[in-house]
């Protein structure tokens, strides 16, 4: 017999059931699409969001912190509250609606029911911003520094674009003796943020002197304060006249360093953030300098094109009144009498205390020696060497490998 090719005819029963179930599928569809669209809108657009999925707790938080704003009336807060409390009936762990009740309750002087709506957000996550901030401002209010800086160090662990708006703060509040100790504790510990701070507060700081107790509890603490930050707060220090205080710093971080002397005499630091005490090269109007290391130290290389003069190599000193003597040995220098570098040691006030030429490399294999007089009321100099303009067709080049200043027994 020939088999039937003809689907089995179906009841209005069954395709009532298949029906229904394609509705489902299809109402399910439109719903998830509809969540989907709020999803994308609800950070560029919270209020359409919300009506794509007024389900969502997490997007009815958004709408009532959008009406939570700096300019918002006291209807939209009120509003807004209405939609936060939705927001958690939706989503009991919404975040953003929590601090929408807290911020609303502080601005109405409710300062107990914004810290039970913080301190709530704080325990269902650590990583909302304004929680942190609000947390801050509290822990200050109430004169609790050990609790606000704890919620400093969540807030810069969690979000790090939060520096910008509390680095500044924390750099101006680290000149208080209260705050500058159980700051000192904190970093001690190395959060994340903690190198970075270190060296905002010392390239930025209006207070170096209260900088430089920070920086200088920090070393005694166990912190390894980046040479950057050295450097930056030293230079500043100089900078502002502080010239005692700048020296002090250097010499707790460069043990062994004597005022009487220069430092460094064969270049071998090899720092790549050198304070005004150490060695400075200059690199300018085309000339070329650096510091490598040699066979048996360091070696300072420089060369100039033709007529191109300048400072070549700096050094800031602190010699006290007497005289003193330059010496050390060169290589590679071939010059005419009056294109030859010299050195020379000035007074901050820009008095030149003496020229001491350097010799070609060839005569005494290299060695020059000199003397300078530091008279009184010239407390700080400046050791320099300076290229003169050269007419040889190649320019000046050479080589240093050892220069010190001693006093004259």
């Amino acid at each position: 017999m020939a088999r039937s090719n003809a689907s089995p005819r179906r009841s209005p029963a069954e395709w009532g059931v298949r029906l229904a179930l394609a509705g489902l599928a299809a109402i399910g569809a439109c719903l998830s699409l509809m969540f989907s669209l709020g999803q994308v809108q609800a950070t560029a657009n919270p209020v359409l969001a919300h009506r794509l999925a007024p389900y969502s707790g997490r997007i009815t938080g958004r709408v009532a912190t959008a009406l939570s704003g700096a300019d918002a009336t006291k209807a939209d807060r009120q509003r807004a509250d209405k939609l936060a409390l939705l927001s958690l009936q939706q989503d009991p762990a919404t975040v953003a609606a929590l601090a929408v009740l807290g911020t609303n309750a502080q601005l109405r002087g409710d300062t107990a029911r914004a810290r039970v709506m913080f301190k709530y957000s704080e325990k269902l996550s650590r990583r909302d911003a304004q929680t942190q901030l609000w947390l801050i401002e509290d822990a200050v209010g109430r004169s609790d520094i050990s609790g606000a800086l704890r919620h400093y160090d969540i807030a810069l662990r969690t979000s790090p674009k939060l520096a910008d708006l509390l680095f500044p703060v924390l750099t101006a509040a680290s000149s208080e003796n209260d705050i500058r100790a159980p700051l000192i504790h904190t970093l001690a510990n190395r959060p994340a943020w903690s190198e970075s701070f270190v060296n905002y507060a010392a390239t930025t700081t209006s207070n170096p002197r209260a900088t430089a107790r920070l920086l200088t509890g920090l070393r005694h603490a166990g912190f390894v304060v980046p040479e950057r930050a050295h450097a930056a707060l030293i230079d500043t220090l100089f900078a502002r006249g502080a010239f005692d205080e700048a020296w002090a710093y250097y010499t707790g971080i460069r043990p062994g360093a004597d005022r009487r002397r220069s430092r460094d005499a064969t270049f071998s630091a090899e720092l790549k953030n050198p304070s005004v005490f150490d060695w400075v090269s200059q690199n300018d109007v085309g000339m070329d300098t650096s510091i490598q290391r040699g066979k048996t130290g360091g070696v300072f290389y420089f060369s100039a094109p033709a007529s191109v003069g300048g400072t070549l190599i700096q050094q800031g000193q602190m010699l006290p009144a007497g005289t003193y003597r330059i010496a050390g040995n060169s290589a590679g220098i071939d010059q005419n009498d009056n294109a030859r570098p010299f050195w020379t040691l000035r007074c901050q006030d820009g008095r030149e205390l003496g020229r001491i030429d350097l010799p070609n490399s060839s005569q005494a294999q290299g060695s020059f020696e000199g003397k300078f007089a530091v008279p009184t009321g010239c407390p700080v100099q400046t050791l320099v060497l300076i290229a003169r303009p050269s007419d040889a067709v190649g320019g000046l080049s050479g080589e240093l490998n050892r220069v010190q200043v001693l006093p004259v027994r």
